[in-house]
């Protein structure tokens, strides 16, 4: 016997169906699914009871009673999100349709370990939460990205070169404390690929997302999804090692090897190289606003930068020929210096017939990439057909 979960147009996928096309008609939804009106309409049936979708407000038509639209309930609850990088964690309280209700940044080094960081972002997390009037039973699902290496099907960071304290650190049992939610754990790069993907280019097959803050890290886009290597770990361009003649000695990274690009090119590194300078930066807001300033200085650094990036991004863009490499992150605030430099040594270095149709691009969606990436993983989670119907039948053996 085929299992539920299998045949099409399960209850799963009646709301997928709806998510994807917005309001919909019963009649949509049998076109689309083939299913007899009376099985379209026991989905539906089922999915109300469910609270995940209820009837669309009805338009008024010139003739008759207009036929029921259904919608998905995205007001049914609430999502968490954490977009982090080395020193500061961007939050955000959304419904689950992903709309943004509360969203605040904190300063806070992933340096501090686990139970630190952890504690103080879900602290945070319960104050939107209260000033939002909302209780912990209204959270549906967790987002968070973290950057370092994740194993995305555990939810651990796996080896990170600069998380103190993390390696395989239960994040889930920790979560759990705090609120009773499935909970999904990315990349910080990985992330900002899938928002940007899924939002400004759902078209491309393969795009390269790259992440230019405290340190670099990078995001594939394969076939239309995210590719995330054998064990999690493919898109870390940042510890790359590179020879860079004229740079003389390469200098130490903080993974504890010497020339990568990051210790090159890294926020933290550019911060270091103006302080060599002789100039009064301490982070990596400060050098953007130096920049911004036009500081002769910090603007060649910057191109400096750019074109020691690109050494490594064009070595990606001969091996992978993406269709766009979109750029983010704080450093990615200072672009046309940036940019220069990136698509000087890319250009110079790379195939042409990879270059030919290349796009190099700032993220549309800008600070809130990571955030929209995280909404998207977390909803295709607690949305993926199967998972729907197997909650439907379990709650539908309960109530038996």
């Amino acid at each position: 016997m085929t299992d539920q979960v299998d045949i099409p147009g399960t209850p799963g996928q009646v709301l997928a169906l709806i998510r994807a096309h917005g309001d919909v008609t019963r009649a949509e939804l049998v076109d689309r699914t083939g299913l007899a009106r009376a099985t379209v309409g026991a989905r539906l049936d089922a999915l109300q009871r469910a609270g995940l979708i209820a009837p669309a407000e009805m338009t008024s038509t010139s003739r008759g009673r207009p036929p029921s639209r259904f919608r998905f309930r995205h007001e049914g609850g609430a999502l968490l999100i954490a977009d982090s990088g080395a020193t500061g964690v961007r939050l955000a309280v959304t419904d689950l349709a992903g709309t943004v209700e509360a969203q605040s940044r904190l300063s806070l080094d992933i340096a501090t370990g686990p139970d630190e960081w952890l504690d103080a972002v879900m602290s945070a997390f319960t104050g939107m939460l209260d000033e939002l009037g909302l209780s912990g039973s209204a959270v549906h699902g967790i987002g968070l990205a973290l950057p370092g290496p994740v194993d995305n099907v555990a939810g651990m960071v796996v080896s990170p070169p600069i998380m103190t304290g993390w390696d395989r650190y239960p994040i889930r049992d920790k979560l759990a404390t705090h609120f009773t939610c499935p909970v999904v754990v990315e990349n910080d790069a990985n992330a900002m690929a899938i928002g940007e993907h899924r939002l400004a280019h759902p078209d491309v097959s393969s795009m390269l997302m790259l992440k230019l803050a405290t340190g670099i890290g990078a995001g594939l886009i394969a076939g239309g999804a995210i590719f995330r290597g054998a064990d999690g770990a493919a898109g870390d361009i940042g510890h790359i090692q590179v020879v860079v003649p004229e740079e003389g000695t390469p200098p130490q990274c903080r993974c504890g090897n010497q020339g990568c690009i990051e210790a090159y090119a890294g926020g933290w590194a550019l911060v270091r190289d103006l302080q060599d300078a002789g100039l009064e930066v301490a982070t990596v807001h400060d050098a953007v606003q130096l920049i911004a300033s036009g500081d002769p200085t910090a603007t060649r650094l910057l191109r400096r930068a750019g074109r020691i990036i690109g050494i490594a991004l064009s070595d990606a863009v001969s091996l992978l020929n993406p269709e766009v490499v979109v750029i983010g992150g704080e450093l990615a605030a200072a672009e046309n210096h940036l940019f220069a430099g990136i698509r000087e040594s890319v250009y110079a270095r790379s195939l042409p017939l990879a270059t030919r149709r290349l796009q190099i691009v700032p993220a549309a969606e800008r600070e809130l990439a990571g955030v929209r990436g995280l909404v998207t993983a977390l909803c295709d989670h607690l949305y993926e057909p199967s998972r729907v119907d197997a909650q439907l039948a379990s709650a539908a053996g309960v109530h038996a």
